[in-house]
């Protein structure tokens, strides 16, 4: 059996048993099932009829497949023994507003399925676009985002010690503006300088001299990658794009295709981090596991999995639902929310009534009507186009993500080591988009092409200039 049917296999499995394990009314069970259903024939159609390398819909499927039905279908499920019900985020079930959250979330992903393949059937990629040409790198052009690159570290060194310890719970003593310049954009420049050094090494050259120093700056700059960007700093949806991307690079025939991603990202965030995360929380020894293998069975049964989908991290169905329940008690904002992402870079002591992430407006509804603690929370794309303008915005929202993604497609192809990994970076970063907030979605991905993308496209251009002076004079 090839890689294809092994993935297909593990699906429906893993599918059968969410559903014959799944205790819930017909009306609930049903809603989940025709959502699987609709999932299911995009992922068919992802491995067996698109031909084209998309990450962007293998990150899609994931997303889905672990967010709207996994996560909710394991919380509810351990709802039937409770008299009074309620997901982590404090927010009750309720039957009703359970179906109508599935209805918009197939609303949504029927929406963007159909626009995504009707923009891609009229969409003309260039065949030729990872041809023979090769962007020309000068060396000087590496050279003067190392600098730029070191000087971000030596300016930075303090802000990242106090990170590294600093709790993740406890929040930065810095301002927003501060944090996002840092973090989402500063930080990924040494990033871009990688880009450029790989883009210098395809090309090729025959100065000995310029290809060690290339080599010296291309493991200095790894370095600080791994010195900005590892787990005691960052969060791991701002990890996990900047290290796929890593891997895409050092082996691209590892993850250059539908069935390689899809499987990558379905058995690493499906399948083994909830297994590590029952592992990692059994009060068993490795010699008992391995004595009795049996004991994981019985931590599974004893709510192992259910503790792992409890948390936070898969809180994005109910937070929709608490979307919901706050809109019929507030109305739409008809766009006034979509402002804290599309003007993000205007400061709040600038606009004092800048208006608060969705994922926190909603957090601040949890606490005050539900007696929610944390304010901080996701909010899918789905619950964002609603808050908006209902219906219509999720239509529109699902038709946008459809027509950004298929715009980011020649990117991916592209002879530009800049574009192709920072198109595969947004497909990573889709998961986290979706999941939400829109403003912290769209902010994080804007900063990350500011910083590895704008920031060495410029100094590529000033540095292309002077050279062509240079030749004039």
């Amino acid at each position: 059996m090839n890689l294809r049917g092994v993935l297909l296999t593990v699906y429906m499995l893993v599918s059968a048993i969410l559903f014959i394990s799944f205790t819930a009314s017909p009306w609930v069970w049903l809603s989940f099932f025709i959502n699987g259903l609709a999932l299911l024939g995009f992922t068919i159609y992802h491995l067996y009829f698109e031909k084209q390398f998309s990450p962007f819909l293998s990150a899609f499927i994931v997303f889905n497949f672990l967010f709207f039905l996994v996560a909710p279908m394991v919380q509810i499920d351990s709802f039937h023994e409770l008299t009074k019900p309620k997901f982590a985020n404090f927010f009750p079930y309720n039957e009703r507003l359970t179906v109508y959250t599935n209805a918009l979330i197939l609303l949504f992903n029927c929406v963007f399925f159909v626009s995504y393949v009707f923009f891609k059937k009229r969409t003309t990629l260039n065949k030729n676009i990872n041809g023979s040409h090769i962007y020309s790198i000068f060396p000087l052009t590496i050279f003067t985002v190392a600098i730029i690159s070191l000087i971000i570290f030596f300016l930075s060194f303090d802000f990242v010690l106090i990170e590294i310890e600093t709790p993740n719970w406890i929040e930065d003593n810095v301002s927003v503006m501060e944090y996002l310049l840092w973090k989402k954009v500063l930080f990924l420049v040494p990033f871009g300088g990688l880009l450029l050094c790989f883009q210098y090494f395809e090309k090729g050259s025959k100065n000995e001299l310029n290809k060690l120093t290339v080599a010296l700056i291309f493991l200095i700059l790894l370095l600080m990658i791994f010195w900005f960007k590892n787990p005691f700093t960052e969060k791991r949806n701002a990890l996990g794009p900047v290290y796929i991307c890593l891997l895409f690079l050092f082996a691209p025939n590892w993850l250059n295709s539908n069935i390689k991603m899809l499987s990558f990202l379905f058995f690493s965030m499906i399948i083994i981090f909830p297994m590590t995360s029952i592992l990692t929380h059994t009060d068993a020894s490795f010699s008992e596991i391995y004595q009795r293998p049996e004991i994981l069975l019985e931590e599974i049964k004893g709510g192992g999995v259910i503790k792992t989908f409890g948390t936070l991290h898969y809180d994005a169905f109910s937070n929709i639902m608490a979307t919901l329940d706050y809109v019929g008690k507030h109305g739409f904002s008809y766009g006034y929310q979509l402002l804290s992402a599309l003007l993000f870079f205007i400061p709040r002591s600038v606009w004092e009534a800048k208006p608060n992430s969705t994922g926190k407006l909603v957090g601040e509804y949890l606490i005050e009507d539900y007696g929610f603690n944390f304010s901080n929370l996701s909010n899918p794309l789905v619950s964002e186009g609603y808050i908006n303008f209902g219906l219509l915005g999720v239509f529109a929202a699902a038709v946008i993500l459809a027509y950004v993604i298929i715009k980011m497609i020649p990117w991916l192809y592209s002879a530009s080591y800049l574009k192709k990994t920072m198109a595969l970076y947004f497909g990573i970063h889709l998961i986290f988009l979706l999941r939400g907030d829109f403003t912290n979605g769209f902010t994080f991905y804007i900063g990350a092409l500011i910083g590895a993308m704008a920031i060495p496209k410029i100094t590529e251009y000033l540095i292309a200039q002077l050279v062509i002076k240079k030749k004039n004079e």
